[in-house]
């Protein structure tokens, strides 16, 4: 095997671990939303998963590779949702930097989308993200590829969309970067929606919230890859295996 197809190899396992763990962490919607990788190349291809398997389904070989203008590059058969199409590849086309994207529709997610002021600055893990969150209105369903130019453009350079009413996304230079940043992003709706549950918020002051931001840069990436991520991949080896098929 060549060194490119080592690496879409490697890419495709690592894909298929993380769809695993959206299924582990019950992140998934039914045989919705996505997570796409791009592969090495010029060609700007990415993989993505295919229409009608749920998420702990998935393995390394059965990812779809197709191009940004949505044709598939293998003769798989398998269906791609378009909705899922209209989004990575607006993504991946913008930008050099998105190696994986990763779209979800939790409850809590879908919940803070929902909000007027969207994600509150209320504890350690919101404020971990302060500076790279972007919002994008609703349009309807995500058919309308006019829409990805506006997506783009809402998204700028930041690595994380809350998309208004409807859910949520975040990118990554590496599939570990993009699943760690999706983890904090979740957690955060999750414990704002627990709180506004019960009485008066308190949010730490701009001071503590540029202390945080400080402390952080720079450290998720390396923490990402070589703690986070292995760390994940071994949970699933004892409670899913046989993603890397």
């Amino acid at each position: 095997m060549d060194l490119c197809n080592e690496r879409e190899m490697q890419l495709r396992i690592d894909l298929a671990a993380a769809y695993r763990l959206i299924a582990l962490f019950n992140w998934d919607d039914l045989i919705f939303t996505h997570i796409s990788a791009r592969v090495p190349g010029p060609e700007h291809h990415f993989l993505i998963n295919p229409y009608g398997l749920m998420f702990d389904e998935i393995t390394a070989s059965s990812l779809v590779k197709v191009s940004l203008d949505g044709k598939k590059i293998d003769d798989s058969g398998q269906l791609v949702n378009p909705a899922g199409f209209t989004i990575h590849s607006a993504v991946h086309g913008a930008r050099e930097d998105a190696q994986c994207v990763i779209h979800l529709h939790t409850i809590d997610g879908v919940a803070v989308s929902c909000q007027k002021e969207g994600l509150l600055s209320l504890n350690q893990t919101s404020m971990i993200l302060n500076g790279q969150i972007s919002y994008h209105e609703y349009e309807g369903l995500a058919l309308n590829h006019e829409e990805r130019a506006r997506l783009v453009t809402d998204l700028g350079s930041k690595n994380v969309m809350i998309l208004r009413n409807h859910g949520t996304l975040s990118l990554g230079r590496t599939i570990a970067e993009a699943f760690t940043t999706i983890y904090f992003l979740e957690r955060s709706c999750s414990v704002q929606v627990a709180a506004q549950a019960g009485g008066v918020l308190h949010i730490p002051d701009e001071g503590v919230q540029k202390t945080v931001a400080r402390q952080v840069e720079g450290l998720k990436e390396d923490v990402s890859i070589q703690l986070v991520w292995p760390a994940l991949k071994r949970k699933l080896d004892r409670l899913n295996p046989g993603y890397e098929l």
